[in-house]
């Protein structure tokens, strides 16, 4: 890689922010008031472990509080540095622009390798980041909401969750302060899988549109094409799951941290993501060819790849080499702007980030709402809506016995049309919808527009716009 040539995360960003409000005619001063990160707190804690005091850095960003409270999630590696939370901070305010959730842009991370330690150690160093985070309103329901990333889960939500309550005993709201909790501590069904979910749905609703399938060098359905995954984690793992399962597609490689797995005839995603959890990585998994140099799995021929880990891993020295026509990025940030520039000149279609991977901010914002009206999503009609459909199935029976052997049900009809739409059913349905309203805005200036050549644009200028009207209804 030409790191003098090669822009950082944050330069990427920046980058493809100015492509887009080059199209745009905004004040210079509402485009610069946009793109700057508002503030970013450095904490640097100690926390006595193993009989000595270890010091750990961590940062919560916030880029822009045209809505509140603002949004984003924390990770936990040792890449972690401003740069990157700024840059993530960034992507948060566009992401929920774009998919209509009323945040603002935020972030958090802590320089900590979280295998490092045993999970009560882990517990008290994130109890003291939360504490630190807490004192100053950057972990608040109606402030700051964190959630999960790369390196935490729901396990590190919970004792979020739980430290605010310690600090702020009356907050009767306190359980909205973060989401992607457990179901039994405050969660929302749904929210786990949401991300990956939202990978599927996004890929979904671009193969209901013939000349957007075309423009990837593609044609036809989603079943049987071939899908390189990079990262089996909670994203990598539940997009090429859901379209494995119920889209019929093909998994053909899957690249981890100890290289990669390739397969013609398809990996099974359940038995990988099984072996990684035994192992501890990918090598040695039966019927598949292995590959130690997971990296150029990258370049693999197939349909669509999915990076789903780091930033920056399709890049300057390697894009050239990227043979799918179809990327989808599940991950942010995993294409760098210089990587992108060759991409699309190759004709590659890519389904960026700040669209493709919005389902769990998406999901977060369902769960926030389930905490601050404290009321579980469908307890009050399910119920109603069953008896309503049990009147027309009443109704078809009563023909079916009237006309006999000439009409009947199919025969699991009444169990599916009876079934009301509990909390799962109405996550996934709000998330579907989010992700093709998006995806239809999008397209709208893609093809609406000559002067707009690729959905990252056109997600760019979207989102953009929608915090440019948010601003100008503020009076700035």
């Amino acid at each position: 890689m030409n790191s003098a040539q090669e822009p950082s995360f944050r330069e990427s960003v920046d980058l493809m922010f100015n492509r887009a409000v080059a199209l745009m005619d905004l004040p210079p001063g509402l485009e610069e008031k946009i793109r700057v990160c508002n503030a970013t707190y450095t904490v640097r804690f100690g926390v006595r472990l193993r009989g000595k005091i270890h010091t750990f850095t961590g940062y919560r960003s916030v880029h822009s509080e045209h809505m509140e409270p603002v949004k984003g999630g924390i990770r936990y590696a040792m890449g972690v540095n401003q740069d990157e939370v700024e840059a993530l901070a960034a992507l948060m305010t566009y992401k929920c622009a774009l998919v209509e959730a009323p945040f603002g842009g935020s972030k958090g991370g802590l320089r900590i390798d979280p295998r490092e330690w045993e999970e009560d150690e882990l517990e008290r160093i994130t109890r003291r980041f939360a504490y630190e985070l807490i004192k100053r309103d950057l972990v608040n329901p109606s402030q700051n909401v964190p959630a999960p990333d790369m390196g935490t889960g729901e396990r590190e939500m919970a004792w979020i969750a739980d430290q605010y309550k310690r600090m702020n005993t009356t907050d009767i709201n306190g359980r909205a302060c973060v989401t992607g909790k457990p179901i039994n501590g405050g969660g929302i069904q749904g929210r786990t899988e949401a991300t990956g979910r939202g990978v599927q749905y996004a890929l979904q609703e671009l193969f209901r549109h013939p000349e957007d399938v075309k423009a990837a060098k593609l044609s036809g359905t989603l079943d049987g094409k071939r899908v390189v995954v990079q990262g089996l984690g909670n994203v990598g793992y539940h997009a090429a799951k859901f379209l494995q399962e119920e889209d019929g597609c093909k998994i053909t490689g899957i690249i981890e941290r100890d290289g990669a797995i390739t397969s013609d005839a398809g990996l099974d995603v359940e038995s990988v993501r099984n072996w990684i959890m035994k192992h501890g990585g990918v090598k040695g998994f039966p019927d598949a060819t292995y590959v130690e140099n997971g990296g150029l799995v990258l370049e693999q021929d197939c349909d669509i790849l999915i990076p789903a880990a780091l930033e920056g891993v399709i890049n300057l020295s390697n894009a050239a080499n990227v043979k799918a026509p179809l990327i989808i990025e599940a991950a942010n940030g995993p294409v760098t702007a210089g990587a992108d520039e060759i991409l699309r000149k190759k004709g590659c279609v890519i389904v960026p980030d700040m669209y493709a991977n919005a389902g769990g901010v998406t999901v977060s914002y369902f769960e926030w709402v389930k905490n601050l009206s404290h009321i579980r999503f469908g307890r009050l009609g399910r119920r109603q809506e069953e008896a309503r459909h049990q009147l027309i199935v009443d109704e078809l029976n009563a023909l079916d016995t009237e006309l006999g052997d000439s009409w009947s049900m199919t025969p699991d009809f009444k169990q599916k049309y009876l079934r009301g739409a509990g909390e799962l059913e109405l996550v996934r349905s709000g998330l579907d919808d989010t992700m093709r309203a998006a995806y239809q805005s999008m397209r709208e200036l893609w093809h609406g527009r000559d002067d707009v050549e690729d959905l990252r644009t056109a997600a760019y200028l979207v989102s953009i716009g929608k915090v440019a009207d948010s601003y100008r209804a503020l009076g700035l």
